[in-house]
């Protein structure tokens, strides 16, 4: 559903060493990157943004703004806070299950060092619920003497190539 996320920060190049290390360990990498206003990360195309705000502004951390990264272990997320807390974040609940999220949830929460919310969650959705089948209307049944037959089809030419 999303295209990208944007947090701003007020100093990039800064924000990027935390960023660097913190979406490395998730498996993310720096994709774009426009110094010194803003820098990207992804796996293929830009996904999140880290950058000046647009208004020239302070940059001011959203109240309850929260961005979740998925990690595709629990080992990622573990080192996901880890990197977080050696380039400087701060603790906002250490690795570990979420039961009040979900039976199978673990992660990791952090606050970057402009204080803007992070997690690395690991969720495992289950397998997909099988689409129900559609129902098929009957169809009426056609008058005696008023049946049509379908046109014949011409068997598809096949093409050889060697």
């Amino acid at each position: 559903m999303l295209h990208h996320v944007s947090v701003g920060v007020t100093d990039v190049e800064r924000a990027a060493r935390f960023y660097d290390a913190v979406m490395e360990a998730l498996g993310y990498r720096r994709i774009m990157q426009f110094l010194p206003s803003a820098v990207a990360y992804g796996l293929d195309a830009p996904s999140f943004w880290v950058q000046q705000p647009a208004d020239g502004g302070p940059a001011t951390v959203g109240n309850g703004t929260h961005i979740g990264f998925t990690a595709r272990s629990k080992d990622a997320v573990d080192a996901f806070f880890a990197a977080a807390m050696e380039a400087g974040g701060l603790d906002n609940g250490p690795p570990g299950p979420r039961p009040d999220y979900g039976p199978e949830y673990y992660g990791a929460f952090v606050l970057d060092l402009d204080g803007n919310r992070l997690e690395a969650v690991l969720y495992p959705m289950g397998k997909a619920k099988p689409k129900a089948k559609k129902k098929v209307k009957a169809r009426p049944a056609r008058k005696a003497g008023k049946s049509k037959s379908a046109p014949k089809r011409k068997p598809a030419k096949r093409s050889r190539r060697k």
